[in-house]
């Protein structure tokens, strides 16, 4: 697969987003940006957003994960359906009841002018970080599979990329992105079955052939029962479906396209399907893992140190050139299609909670367009950062630390719908901004202070439990 080929694919593939934006901004204004004028059909929503619920990350990591962890992710994957139920039946009926366009609306309604911009705030941060974080994941790959042999420096590779997102998105918005979803989601199902396909092919194996295989090498058990296991299943559950509430529901990006559907009803319709197809398209995740441990195995190929490559290895240099160009259409399918949901939402959010932007406010169009461009410079400017800091760790670390936002916004939200007490707006801020400090430093010295015991993702739950106490005892009973 030679570079001009790549970047033909490359081109073709952006030429179709383009088209799209162009078809879907031939009459917009703020209403379409910010909330697609409350008339996406909800099946188009749901389609659309598997691409958006299976990032880049996934797309690399998952498949080649299965060869140490077996099929066991799928248990996080039922637990990040059940959360997806908790957005559709909690959240959203209050988001629509307030008829929201930024769900950080809720906090104003709720508490008072200071919680409604914390909340704005820790979202904006939170969201650039990880937006920062997933893209420059994705950039590398691209720059090792195709920039490095142009000559291209890594700069000029994520420039381009972030100017392409910005400009089918920057008049359009969310409208551009729910039609950009729906392709990007086709090409990424379209990646993994072509992908399967073409291993059973080359190994002369038929699907069902291929999981009795799995089966007997020991790599396809999905339930795992034993408390002390690292991949207990209701620990798995749990921590999915909390993520899903903390990163999907209190997550402007994700959220603004529920809102996009004409009433409650059909945004729950959406909801609820996409829980049940993610379970669909996640099974044909593992299975592909799967499949690329016994094709690497029976071909003689060694799995990578990092499994992460394993795809990409296999892809791009074993399964042909059908599979290794749909390879990379996925990849940038899974990376893009949650890039510009990203940066949309941020735009949202900035325009909405920060400068008091209402939804048919067409006179501050350029201003909307200016901040779009200025997120998108933002993200730019970070993701060199990630380049020169250069230490896998460092990265993750600061990844997970920024995850500890979303604790606070779990305990206001919560505390806003099941608790009627009274909290002074001016505490908002102070709670929000020590649970998370009190938070790192239970995580950094957990197994000096409580015995060898260490955190992981339940750190999250003692951050959103700190906030919610702290809302508590600085409340009072409303009379």
């Amino acid at each position: 697969m030679n570079a001009g080929y790549v970047i033909g694919i490359l081109a073709v593939y952006f030429s179709l987003l383009f088209l799209v934006s162009w078809l879907t901004t031939r009459k917009t204004d703020a209403a379409t940006f910010f909330i697609a004028n409350r008339n996406a059909p909800w099946p188009l929503v749901a389609y659309g957003m598997i691409g958006v619920a299976i990032s880049g990350i996934t797309f690399i990591s998952v498949p080649g994960q299965v060869a140490d962890s077996q099929f066991s992710y799928f248990q996080l994957v039922i637990g990040y359906s059940l959360g997806l139920l908790v957005v559709a039946f909690v959240l959203l009926p209050v988001f629509y009841r307030i008829r929201a366009i930024s769900i950080y609306s809720f906090l104003n309604e709720r508490y008072g002018y200071l919680s409604h911009k914390t909340g704005a705030v820790f979202f904006l941060v939170a969201q650039v970080a990880t937006a920062s974080f997933k893209l420059f994941l994705m950039a590398h790959v691209l720059q090792l599979v195709l920039f490095n042999s142009l000559g291209w420096p890594f700069w000029l590779t994520v420039l381009l990329t972030l100017l392409l997102i910005w400009l089918y998105t920057y008049r359009g918005g969310i409208k551009t992105v729910i039609f950009t979803d729906t392709l990007q989601t086709t090409f990424l199902i379209l990646s993994l079955i072509l992908s399967i396909w073409t291993i059973s092919g080359r190994l002369d194996l038929s699907f069902v052939e291929l999981y009795r295989n799995m089966e007997s090498r020991g790599i396809s058990r999905i339930f795992f029962w034993s408390w002390d296991d690292p991949f207990n299943f209701f620990k798995l559950v749990l921590t999915g479906l909390l993520l899903t509430v903390m990163t999907n529901g209190l997550d402007q990006s994700v959220m603004q396209k529920h809102l996009t559907c004409r009433d409650l009803l059909s945004s729950q319709k959406n909801i609820v399907a996409l829980a049940v197809i993610l379970l669909g398209v996640n099974i044909l995740f593992l299975f592909l893992g799967g499949s690329l441990s016994i094709f690497s195995d029976l071909k003689n190929i060694p799995i990578p140190e990092r499994t992460d490559n394993l795809y990409p290895l296999l892809a791009i240099n074993h399964l042909g050139l059908a599979a290794g160009t749909f390879f990379l259409i996925g990849i940038a399918a899974a990376a893009y299609s949650s890039a510009d949901s990203s940066l949309t939402g941020l735009t949202t959010s900035f325009c909405i909670d920060v400068l008091n932007f209402k939804e048919k406010e067409d006179n501050r169009q350029h201003l909307r367009q200016g901040i779009h461009l200025g997120f998108t410079l933002l993200i730019f400017i970070l993701i060199m950062v990630f380049s020169q800091v250069n230490n896998e760790s460092v990265l993750y670390a600061f990844i997970r630390t920024s995850g500890f936002i979303y604790g606070p916004l779990v305990g206001l939200f919560a505390f806003g719908l099941f608790s009627k007490r009274k909290v002074r707006d001016h505490w908002i801020p102070v709670i929000s901004i020590l649970a998370p400090i009190v938070s790192i430093l239970l995580d950094q010295n957990s197994e000096k202070w409580f015995y060898g015991y260490k955190f992981g993702y339940d750190i999250l739950v003692v951050n959103s439990l700190i906030t919610y106490l702290g809302l508590y005892f600085l409340s009072k009973k409303d009379k």
